[in-house]
């Protein structure tokens, strides 16, 4: 009953929730394995950096993205993002980060539209932890791919 009172005040149910969160689990899981193969191209210092950091916060949001699913007993998808083989298709690394920066801002702005949406406290804040670490992401990238831009 608690969840139709959810639904009746605006907030998304649990099966809107679980569909949401799978939708983000594949694509943090693409940009995971995005970030690694990354991590391995012959690049700058700073590059191999940023896609090392990268790649741990996006297994690390796997995992957060996983136990919620499971706490709300639902099966986590285990489908990986189409973007993954896009990115991988780029064989320039600063331009694979400038596409990878972009598939981060449609996370954003996925938790941005969600959020509201989530009464779930505990859900809610791992979220917008979430959405804070992929700001910062954005920012670093968009720091590194200035001074290559700069740079050329």
């Amino acid at each position: 009953m608690a969840e139709a009172d959810d639904v009746y005040m605006g907030y998304a149910g649990r099966d809107e929730i679980v569909e949401h969160l799978n939708a983000l689990l594949e694509a943090e899981r693409a940009g995971a394995k995005v970030a690694l193969a990354s991590s391995r191209m012959p690049a700058t210092r700073t590059y191999t950096s940023l896609m090392r950091t990268v790649r741990a916060d996006e297994a690390r949001w796997c995992a957060m993205l996983a136990e919620q699913i499971t706490r709300l007993e639902a099966a986590p998808s285990r489908k990986t993002g189409a973007f993954r083989e896009k990115a991988l298709a780029i064989a320039d690394p600063f331009d694979r980060l400038a596409f990878l920066n972009r598939g981060q801002a449609w996370v954003v702005r996925k938790l941005e539209e969600m959020l509201p949406r989530v009464r779930d406290e505990q859900l809610h804040g791992a979220l917008k932890e979430m959405l804070e670490s992929h700001r910062q992401n954005i920012q670093s990238a968009a720091v590194l791919l200035n001074a290559e831009n700069a740079a050329r």
